[in-house]
Parts: structure tokens; C-alpha cells; sequence
């Protein structure tokens, strides 16, 4: 009977050693018309639909976060910040009712910042150089509305620039305002380059600069 016992122990632990070996080994996908060894085929569609996913496309919800910010040598003013929810920058961008709600929300902030000072007479309001979007820039759309709420002048080709790339951008001149104080409005500002050209445009020329920002691109 003890050896008996031992046997089955034995061929017990054998079966276990087996089925733990096989546990690990993933079958290789056999090609039926060619009996020849295949790579494992993306059935799901998973690498294809990564290029598809706009999930990891920045984001805002536009919960009221004012900050300062210093980046590419330059400060600016925001009033939102990128979030990981809300709607992306891109549905932002083509959605024209964005215009007004950017136009109002960074007026009122403006206003909070410069106070009594708009109406001496002396700001005026550019923006960066229109590039991808030459038509209906959503920027520049932006900022001809905040002139109008605070009844400022609006330069609207203060800068050109030949190509389309955003780090270490140089921008031409164009209208030169004849305020010595002007806002620079961008809609979003990620990493900062194109502020830091337009400081570098503009300081040459003796100009007083505020800088200010609808979306903080980064959290």
C-alpha cells in the first residue's frame, strides 16, 4: 500500500509539472494554405485603431484656473488649464461658438488685470502670425472680438512667419502698433515658442508686453 501511495504521489506531480509547463506556451498560428509557421495576426485591430484613438488628444473642461507662467524665457497670464477630461482642442477650434466664449471669459480677465489703464489709451491687442489657418484663424477671430469688449485697437499682421514650425520660430514684422503697450493674445500655449518670438520681435521695438493665454496646454 506505501508504495502504492508513492506512486500516485509521484505521477501527481508530474501531471502538475506538465501542466504548468504548458500553462506558459502560447500556440503558434499555423497557416493552413502554406502549413507554414505565421506570425500571430492582429485580428482585433489594435495597432491600426491606436492611429484612430484621439484619447490621448489634449483636453480642457474650462473650470476657471487663473495662473502666471514663465516658459521659453517667457511670463504669461492664463485663465484654463489643460485637463484630462472636457472637450479636446480640436472640437474647440472648429466649434464657432468657442469664439465669443473664449472673446468674453478673457476680456473679463483682462479687464481684472489692467483695470482703469484700458481706457488711457495706450494698449492695444495683436496676436501671433497666422499659419496653418490663414482663414478664420481661431486666434485671430478671438482677439477682434476681445478689442471690441474692451474697445481697444487690434493689429492684425503685426508678425508673419515663412514656415510652419513652432520651436524656434522668427517672425517678421508687419504692422508695427503705434501703442506702447499691446496685449499678445494666444489661444492655447503649449511650449511656449511662439511667445518667446513674438517677445523677441516686439522688445526690439521698445513695446510694453502682456501676454495672456486661453488654455495652459500642460498640466
Amino acid at each position: 500500500m506505501e508504495q502504492s501511495t508513492n506512486h500516485d504521489a509521484s505521477h501527481e506531480s508530474l501531471a502538475d509539472a506538465i501542466d504548468a509547463i504548458l500553462t506558459d506556451v502560447r500556440p503558434l498560428d499555423i497557416n493552413p494554405a502554406l502549413g507554414e509557421i505565421s506570425p500571430v495576426r492582429d485580428i482585433f485591430a489594435v495597432e491600426k485603431r491606436k492611429a484612430w484613438d484621439k484619447s490621448e488628444e489634449a483636453r480642457c473642461n474650462f473650470d476657471y484656473r487663473p495662473r502666471i507662467t514663465h516658459r521659453a524665457g517667457v511670463w504669461f497670464l492664463s485663465i484654463w488649464q489643460k485637463s484630462l477630461m472636457g472637450r479636446t482642442l480640436t472640437e474647440i477650434k472648429s466649434d464657432p461658438a468657442e469664439i465669443p466664449h473664449f472673446a468674453d471669459a478673457v476680456s473679463d480677465f483682462i479687464v481684472q488685470v489692467l483695470g482703469q489703464s484700458l481706457s488711457s489709451g495706450s494698449w492695444c491687442i495683436c496676436t501671433s502670425p497666422k499659419r496653418r489657418h490663414k482663414v478664420k484663424n481661431f486666434a485671430t477671430l478671438i482677439s477682434m472680438e476681445i478689442a471690441a469688449r474692451l474697445n481697444v485697437p487690434f493689429y492684425e499682421d503685426v508678425a508673419f512667419c515663412t514656415s510652419r514650425q513652432r520651436i524656434n520660430a522668427v517672425f517678421s514684422l508687419g504692422s508695427l502698433p503705434m501703442e506702447p503697450n499691446i496685449i499678445v493674445f494666444d489661444d492655447f500655449v503649449t511650449t511656449g515658442s511662439t511667445l518667446k518670438a513674438m517677445k523677441e520681435l516686439l522688445l526690439q521695438h521698445g513695446k510694453n508686453l502682456l501676454f495672456v493665454s486661453g488654455i495652459n496646454n500642460k498640466l
